[in-house]
């Protein structure tokens, strides 16, 4: 009994030992094991016979696909169309659209009138875009090409484009060139336009009967008034102007690079006030869009809570760039504030109105029964 108890008791400290060190081996292999993630390293290990024989009987399980989500058929449209189909596509029916308006509401039904709306607002908007994705381009700044925004209603038939950035900016001086770059070359067609199109409009006196027709009403901004004053004689105290249809697309061009200047959030103007006050730009902003939501309260200016309540929900606070220290230089500070002046010129507090035609009135009527006997 003894003997056999003795064995048992050296056989039992035998598997202690033997387990005391397989133990100890784990411990050093999760040691191992731990040091290897901290070094960021991945460390494969053999397969040992129960594991392979273990993946015989239990493969994993395929994936079938049912458990995933299916995508949308505008992302799968999206992605198996080139990337240049969806910004084209949009881009032609802008076209149609500003056609369409422009033959309707100032053209008198022409399909060449039209044209005479449309292709140079359409040529004001591409500059404008064009002037952002070459500078996009210039200093590799990951960007889409231009959405335009088709609207097929008056008086614009457009709400623009806009380009999507992917990424930041590399430094204030790039951000400063891709954000005024748009707004100059627009702008620079927006005035040729403005001056042909001031040429062929016309100039009526201001009469009772003229207002009576109704219409769109373009309240014109100072520099649409120096303009006309300069090449027509116009006087807006006495007369109307009649606008020809590039004149109103070179309207449209004005307002639009106007509204674009608008130093706040990622707008062109954000982009340039952002490059030109740089961490100062953030409370600047909040406090310009604070004013202005006050000013359209207290003057009842209920046409610009639409764009106010879009700038809120795309962001008030501009993203920092890459270095946002890299020095502007005299040239482009100046060029920066004079182009945002020109907020002053190309703003007017109502830019359009619709005046409903209205009956002339019974003495009116009387008057022109004795002056035109039957």
């Amino acid at each position: 009994m003894s003997e056999r108890n003795s064995g048992n008791h050296g056989d039992l400290i035998t598997d202690t030992n033997a387990l005391l060190e397989s133990v100890r081996r784990s411990i050093d292999e999760i040691k191992a094991l731990d040091q290897n993630q901290s070094e960021d390293r991945i460390v494969i290990e053999p397969k040992s016979e129960n594991s392979a024989q273990t993946e015989r009987l239990n493969p994993p399980l395929a994936d079938s696909g049912k458990n995933r989500k299916r995508p949308s058929w505008f992302k799968r449209v999206k992605s198996a169309a080139p990337p240049w189909a969806l910004p084209l596509t949009l881009y032609l029916l802008t076209w149609l659209t500003t056609t369409g308006v422009g033959s309707l509401w100032y053209g008198g039904g022409s399909v060449f009138s039209g044209l005479l709306f449309s292709a140079p607002l359409m040529t004001i908007l591409t500059c404008h875009e064009l002037g952002h994705y070459f500078q996009n381009r210039r200093y590799g700044i990951s960007a889409t090409l231009p959405y335009f925004i088709p609207v097929p209603i008056p008086p614009l038939g457009t709400f623009g484009a806009i380009i999507l950035m992917r990424g930041r900016a590399p430094n204030s001086r790039a951000l400063f060139d891709v954000g005024i770059s748009g707004p100059l070359a627009g702008l620079a067609v927006t005035l040729v336009f403005l001056t042909v199109g001031l040429t062929l409009s016309t100039v009526v006196p201001t009469t009772p009967e003229l207002l009576a027709q109704g219409g769109f009403v373009f309240s014109e901004p100072l520099i649409m008034q120096w303009f006309a004053k300069a090449l027509i004689g116009y006087d807006p105290a006495t007369e109307t102007l009649i606008m020809h249809p590039t004149a109103v697309a070179a309207w449209v061009g004005v307002l639009l690079t106007t509204l674009n200047l608008f130093p706040i959030g990622q707008l062109d103007g954000g982009h340039v006030f952002y490059a030109l006050a740089r961490h100062r730009a953030k409370t600047l902003s909040y406090m310009l869009f604070g004013l202005a939501a006050v000013a359209v309260v207290l003057f009842r200016c209920w046409n610009w809570s639409l764009l106010l309540i879009l700038l809120f929900f795309l962001g008030l606070r501009h993203p920092n760039t890459q270095n946002d220290f890299q020095p502007l230089g005299l040239w482009r500070t100046v060029l920066g504030w004079a182009t945002l002046a020109f907020i002053i010129l190309g703003f007017t507090a109502n830019p359009l109105d619709y005046r409903e035609p209205t009956a002339p009135s019974p003495a009116e009527t009387a008057v022109e029964s004795v002056e035109n006997p039957a």
